[in-house]
């Protein structure tokens, strides 16, 4: 007697559902243009470039003091400084002042996605000034011959607008490098007696149009929290 024997056809293992669903568990790397708005850290910092004029240039004194506030996507900036010039006037005379200036304004970051959280910025300042200015004028006139005038103005305020653009890199830790560049527009000045205002502190020259500045700066930044720490990854899964 012959037994027909017959083969079953098994269909394949099926995957599971759980191996089926992607692995949504990792931790997502931070969107710095995707953040709510709230205080973060803090960096407070100085201008190299004014501390270096004030000691290799006889025509300016001055410091500039920096800080800015992680907001996210945004970071509030104010800046605070001294400034004194000392020039010499062609015909002769001399000019010079002594203030003190604020500035106060917000960056926003075009960077994405970067945890260190360093900056491509573009942003904004409303700029103030108070200071004094004197200026001693020499005339030749050939039918008075020399004249001297001295003419001041003790008490003036200024104010212009910026718009603002840099960057930010953390070097090391907390520690922080960047610079700033500032197109300055739209002085305006109170306070002139006895002449016309020739050089604003934290602007420069009271000229019409746009005026140039830069700042190369440092910073120390103050976390408000600790960063939290990535969760560990789960092992692969075995396969038997």
């Amino acid at each position: 007697m012959v037994y027909g024997a017959t083969a079953q056809l098994v269909p394949p293992p099926t995957a599971t559902q759980e191996e089926q669903e992607p692995d949504t568990t990792q931790e997502q790397k931070p969107d710095s243009l995707r953040m709510r708005f709230y205080p973060r850290s803090i960096r407070f910092g100085t201008d190299l470039i004014s501390l270096i004029k004030s000691q290799t240039t006889s025509t300016f004194t001055g410091w500039e003091v920096n800080a800015d506030i992680d907001c996210g996507k945004y970071f509030m900036a104010v800046d605070y400084g001294s400034w004194g010039r000392n020039y010499d006037l062609r015909n002769g005379g001399d000019y010079t002042n002594s203030g003190t200036y604020w500035r106060a304004g917000m960056d926003a970051n075009l960077l994405r996605k970067d945890p260190d959280k360093n900056l491509v910025f573009l942003g904004f300042r409303y700029g103030h000034s108070s200071f004094s200015e004197s200026s001693n004028i020499h005339i030749s006139d050939p039918f008075f011959g020399d004249v001297q005038k001295h003419v001041t103005n003790p008490a003036v305020t200024a104010a212009w607008g910026e718009l603002t653009g840099g960057l930010r890199v953390k070097i090391w830790k907390e520690f922080w490098m960047g610079y700033t560049a500032r197109m300055k527009f739209a002085p305006t000045v109170t306070g002139e007696t006895g002449m016309t205002t020739y050089d604003i502190p934290g602007y420069g020259r009271n000229v019409k149009g746009f005026y140039w500045g830069f700042n190369y700066q440092i910073f120390w930044r103050i976390p408000f929290t600790k960063q939290k720490k990535a969760a560990p990854k789960p092992p692969p899964k075995s396969e038997f």
